[in-house]
């Protein structure tokens, strides 16, 4: 079959539920993963995650609720993919979730519809990380089963394209950053996990030195830039500082959320950041507490995808 595409584009993301049920897919299906549960035994992990399933998903499914009932991942990737296939005409665009539908399994068998031969994988996840990267690339590249000529696109926390499309969802949100505490959110890690090699982290910092370098040259001097990590489940020890405990040391000062390891919004920025932080913001006395939306389906990042592939 001659198709009327090149190759394809696909994008890789976590996913996210859309309804109850699909929370329970969601979560069962991320803790039944090996590269967020790391131990060996497959059939310890899936009663540990059985666990988390059960005792979580009434408390999850309350937060949903809280931002509509649904995550707001699958209308802003589908949006972002509408946007690439009207400006790449030569390319099928198209997406693989990890934890809920579309599957990498259904992506592959419309690529192969498609009698298209050359696939190129986004994951978009701007550092790379053994529990996000890894993962996706992973699982679709076992689902293609070497059907295909596969290209990875690196992890692009240093495009300039993609990092001036940070800097203008920061700069809408105030009019002078001179009274602002800038703090980048990003999702946080296991200790374990960064011990045995992740490269996360480093990247983490990376590229907030890198942004705090960018923003500097176009004027923008806060009162202070910071990292820290937020997300934490479980007792073992995590990245530090937590997003809560950076916090304190704002009270009565104005605060600025960018969430630094997202591209697309989802209920780690929509609630997580936007609703429960805020609520942890007010209580400790802070003056003014923003979050910025992550670059989502914005020309400059459609510029940047369009550098990368």
């Amino acid at each position: 079959m001659q198709s009327k595409y090149k190759k394809a584009l696909v994008l890789l993301n976590m996913g996210g539920p859309r309804n109850k049920e699909e929370l329970e897919l969601f979560l069962r299906n991320m803790f039944n993963d090996k590269n967020i549960l790391t131990m060996k035994s497959d059939l310890l992990r899936s009663m540990i995650a059985s666990l988390i399933v059960y005792s979580r998903k009434n408390s999850a499914w309350e937060n949903y609720e809280a931002i509509g009932g649904e995550s707001p991942i699958n209308g802003l990737t589908q949006q972002l993919i509408d946007k690439l296939q009207s400006q790449l005409p030569e390319t099928y665009v198209t997406q693989a979730m990890r934890y809920t539908p579309p599957f990498a399994a259904k992506c592959v068998e419309q690529i192969k519809q498609q009698g298209i031969e050359e696939v190129t994988l986004l994951p978009l996840y701007p550092q790379y990380s053994t529990t996000t990267t890894k993962s996706s690339v992973e699982d679709f590249v076992e689902r293609a089963n070497n059907q295909f000529k596969l290209k990875v696109i690196e992890p692009f926390y240093e495009n300039q394209t993609y990092n001036q499309a940070i800097i203008e969802s920061i700069k809408k949100q105030i009019n002078s950053s001179n009274d602002y505490n800038l703090i980048f959110s990003a999702h946080g890690l296991p200790q374990k996990i960064v011990d045995k090699g992740d490269p996360y982290e480093k990247e983490v910092k990376a590229h907030v030195a890198l942004l705090s370098q960018l923003l500097q040259q176009e004027g923008y001097s806060f009162e202070s830039i910071n990292l820290a990590y937020q997300s934490k489940v479980g007792p073992l020890k995590w990245l530090e500082p937590s997003l809560e405990s950076m916090l304190e040391k704002f009270k009565d000062k104005k605060v600025l959320i960018y969430p630094i390891a997202f591209i697309i919004d989802n209920s780690e920025t929509d609630f997580e950041l936007a609703i429960e932080y805020k609520e942890v913001a007010e209580d400790l006395g802070i003056k003014e507490y923003k979050v910025c939306p992550c670059v989502n389906d914005s020309d400059l990042f459609i510029e940047a995808i369009k550098e990368l592939i």
